[in-house]
């Protein structure tokens, strides 16, 4: 929010500056009189003397620092230190004098403006009645813009801040917004003092141009995408197109001063260059950020397949499991035949094997890495054979199962369970399902959950490894799988659906 008063601060100062200079702007490149007969013809028709700096140039200037100086004082010290905080009357003693302030300014500034009314009413009193009744319709008009500008600024905030700020797409669009709202804003202070045409011209053409810009960049074209439906995309193209410029003409046609014919001019060109600039500009900018997102999403795919390789080898396959699986192996050599411990050590060199090269590969047979995991569960029933209150069960139907799929995406789920869901002194369970479809895996893990040791250096790390399997299984399939995770205080349950075919 911190961020968002600066850039509101800064933005209302640049446009403030920019007002002065556009206003300032005249009387450089003007000489007195070329202005005195560009802003005195009403001044002159009721035989008044007009003087451009005190009739025109220090009113509007006057009237701009006023305005600016009254909008920083409600927003940023009025409003926040008394309104918002809900001290009524605090809040209202403040606003009540800078109000009556900015209604007599108004009003000097307008009897100086519109110094001419002079000659127009029969009586001082009578222009004076004028003025003050234009200040008052000003002042009004003022405090109920600011409370619209207020409560739309909170509404927005509100709904769009979150996802500005979460969202990286969204961040992006509204930045870019930001950008060409702030150019074509510039340029309208800029030409507004010297060319009133010039000014509608730039008030149809930018707001037009972003609304056709952002719709078809950020709506249109990815629909398409989406859907490859180029009928689909022509038509909400032209709808686009043709409503925001017809809109805009509209609109100018209602506050501007010209004939119906100057206005479906306008809207003309404003279809041509949103047909012939901006479409195309949307388009080129559309497919060039997807080649980008291409190219990240590649890169995040070898770097995600390397990092779970590195992860694996230092949390799943780490020298606390192989200390483990040897003392295990030791100790059932030194209790049975040597059949069984040849049988563990089999698993474990295959298991090995695994790792050492088909765990490098993009994608592999699905049996394959169902032949880790039942080397992998073998392994773990011999360290648990000898307790009775340790089930567990396995129902793995490959009748289907003729699919490749990335290495390494299911076992994290299985080392889980057995890593937080056995223990030597509870009952303990842990049921691994998987079968397949023609098109979909489907894969189920569930344990008993124990309370773990206060000394127990892995009490908090539930789930470790689960957050690198989400973000592996987003980039290799996205849009592809579903992923389920419940847990209680005393069970853990993970679904997960891959469809392989798409």
């Amino acid at each position: 929010m911190n961020q968002f008063k600066k850039f509101e601060f800064g933005f209302v100062t640049a446009v403030f500056l920019l007002l002065l200079f556009s206003l300032l702007y005249p009387s450089i490149i003007y000489n007195v009189f070329e202005l005195q007969s560009i802003y005195g013809h009403k001044f002159a028709q009721y035989h008044q003397v007009f003087d451009y700096y005190l009739h025109y140039l220090l009113p509007t200037m006057g009237r701009v620092v006023l305005v600016y100086a009254a909008f920083l004082l409600v927003n940023f010290i009025i409003v926040p230190e008394f309104f918002e905080r809900e001290k009524w009357v605090k809040g209202m003693l403040m606003l009540l004098p800078l109000g009556v302030f900015y209604f007599l300014m108004m009003m000097v500034a307008d009897s100086y403006y519109r110094g001419y009314l002079f000659g127009v009413y029969d009586t001082v009193q009578g222009a004076h009645t004028h003025f003050a009744k234009s200040a008052f319709i000003t002042t009004i008009f003022s405090g109920v813009l600011y409370v619209i500008y207020y409560y739309v600024r909170r509404v927005l905030l509100d709904l769009f801040y979150p996802r500005y700020v979460k969202d990286p797409v969204f961040r992006q669009m509204m930045t870019e917004i930001l950008w060409a709202s702030g150019l074509i804003v510039v340029l309208f202070c800029l030409s507004f003092s010297d060319s009133r045409d010039t000014a509608l011209m730039i008030f149809f053409f930018g707001p037009t141009s972003i609304v056709v810009f952002f719709v078809l960049r950020y709506k249109v074209l990815p629909e398409y995408a989406a859907s490859n439906n180029r009928a689909l995309m022509l038509r909400d193209a032209i709808f686009t197109i043709l409503g925001s410029n017809v809109l805009m003409a509209l609109i100018c046609r209602a506050i501007g001063h010209r004939n119906g014919g100057w206005f479906v001019a306008l809207g003309g060109t404003g279809i041509f260059v949103s047909t012939a600039i901006v479409a195309p500009l949307s388009w080129l900018l559309f497919k060039t950020r997807q080649q980008q997102v291409a190219t990240v999403v590649t890169l995040k795919k070898a770097l995600g397949h390397s990092a779970a390789n590195l992860d694996f080898l230092r949390s799943q396959i780490n020298p606390h499991f192989l200390f483990n699986a040897l003392n295990t192996l030791y100790g059932t050599a030194l209790q049975e035949e040597a059949a069984r411990t040849s049988e563990g050590i089999q698993k474990l060199g295959d298991m090995m094997r695994f790792m050492l090269h088909d765990n490098h590969l993009e994608k592999i047979p699905l049996d394959k890495e169902v032949a880790y995991l039942q080397n992998y569960i073998a392994l773990q029933r011999l360290r648990v054979l000898s307790s009775p209150d340790i089930l567990i069960e396995v129902n793995i139907d490959e009748s289907q199962c003729q699919h490749e799929i990335a290495p390494m995406l299911l076992i994290p789920f299985v080392e889980n369970a057995f890593k937080h869901g056995i223990s030597l002194r509870h009952r303990s369970r842990i049921v691994i399902s998987l079968s397949c479809t023609a098109e979909q895996i489907f894969f189920d893990v569930y344990n008993s959950v124990h309370p773990r040791p206060e000394n127990d250096p892995e009490r908090e790390g539930m789930g470790i490894g689960l957050n690198n399997v989400k973000e592996r299984l987003a980039l290799l399939y996205p849009h592809r799988h579903e992923l389920s995770i419940r847990h209680t205080a005393t069970e853990f349950f993970v679904h997960l659906t891959i469809d392989v075919n798409k």
